[in-house]
């Protein structure tokens, strides 16, 4: 069996993607261990996998994320690296798999000859298209990065996405590319009852209470049940609650999603592959517009399954839109078409299939002090 290291990030939506293909392949008994910041510890050791903090890495929470600049120092951390590479010398990896966004850690994997695989857990359309080109990517050509020849040089790119909502998967470099499928669990339901599951992210973006707050204030006539699950930011005792709401600190989203008609979120990738592979229609508002919400709101308002909105929307301009795609019409069929397709492509299986098919193409690798070269 194989030593597998994942080199992760405290961004929320990143994580899963990541430990469902390491769980997958703990399974098959390979021995898989996590390398990110600490506040990950939880998510990794619950799902029974070994779990290493950054030494000398920067501190950083999703919970409190910074400015735009504190976000380039993090990504491009050169600190990463060297803790990856002293993992590595303590504990030889046959392949280290490394969040996509992570080029620092990406450049010393590189420049010390490691045997290292890429996971791109969004749109390979928003990091080549938007990320790399827009002011993150440029912070780290600032910082004396080479994100593309890092990407590049990777012996494995896998993409845990559907290619069809995918723009990049058109690109010329995507025939070298793995699109695996997303990392979701589904059961699709047939509700009793109308329901609406309202969710935004776990990450900390500016004025998220007050979105939230004008979401379920645009459901309050709606004759459904609405259930709100505000994760680690946001307080429900912050939140005046319609009749028809309740709200949830977290509640698994595959437990909610099988009761629900329709989910309200910002644009996440995981959440909306997860909607969607519960055959549900979205109305997403997206967050921030560095990221890759409203790439994946567009995408999914363009496949016919849902409608993007503004976070600026009033209440008054959020109740007919969600009302809409609440009831029945073609977007229930074109959101039951993309969740055939992703529940046909399933991306943890996948994932460790294409890891354990290279590792079993390879030879041995020898062992080495590699952390002294960096």
């Amino acid at each position: 069996m194989s030593e597998i290291l994942f080199v992760t990030w405290d961004g929320g939506g990143n994580l899963p993607p990541a430990r469902g293909i390491a769980t997958e392949l703990a399974s098959r008994g390979h021995r898989v261990r996590f390398l990110g910041h600490p506040g990950q510890r939880e998510a990794v050791a619950g799902a029974g996998l070994e779990f290493t903090a950054y030494r000398s890495a920067r501190p950083f929470s999703s919970l409190s994320p910074g400015s735009p600049a504190e976000m380039i120092e993090m990504f491009g951390d050169r600190g990463m690296g060297r803790d990856l590479l002293a993992e590595h010398d303590d504990r030889p990896a046959d392949l280290v798999v490394v969040d996509c966004l992570l080029f620092g850690a990406l450049e010393a994997a590189r420049d010390a000859g490691l045997r290292y695989a890429v996971l791109e857990h969004l749109y390979d359309e928003y990091l080549h298209g938007g990320w790399l080109r827009g002011p993150l990517g440029q912070g780290m050509t600032a910082k004396g990065l080479d994100p593309l020849r890092s990407l590049d040089a990777a012996a494995l790119t896998l993409v845990t996405t559907l290619p069809r909502l995918d723009p990049g998967s058109s690109r010329p470099h995507a025939g070298r590319l793995a699109f695996v499928g997303p990392v979701v669990s589904a059961s699709p339901g047939v509700p009793s009852e109308p329901m609406v599951l309202v969710s935004l992210s776990t990450y900390a973006f500016p004025g998220m209470t007050a979105c939230l707050q004008t979401i379920l204030d645009a459901t309050a006539d709606l004759e459904a049940r609405v259930v709100t699950t505000t994760g680690p930011v946001i307080d429900p005792a912050d939140l005046q609650l319609p009749g028809n709401v309740e709200a949830h600190r977290f509640v698994p989203h595959a437990q909610l999603m099988p009761y629900a008609s329709l989910v309200v979120g910002h644009g996440g990738h995981g959440t909306t592959m997860q909607a969607l592979a519960h055959d549900l229609p979205l109305v997403v508002m997206p967050l921030h517009p560095f990221l890759d919400q409203p790439m994946v709101g567009a995408s999914v308002e363009r496949a016919g399954a849902g409608r993007v909105v503004s976070r600026d929307a009033t209440a008054a301009e959020l109740g007919p839109v969600i009302a809409e795609i609440l009831a029945d019409g073609p977007h229930r069929a074109a959101a039951a078409g993309l969740g055939t397709a992703i529940r046909a492509l399933p991306g943890a299986t996948n994932g460790a299939d294409r890891i354990e098919a290279w590792l079993s193409s390879q030879p041995a690798a020898e062992p080495g002090h590699l952390a002294a070269r960096y």
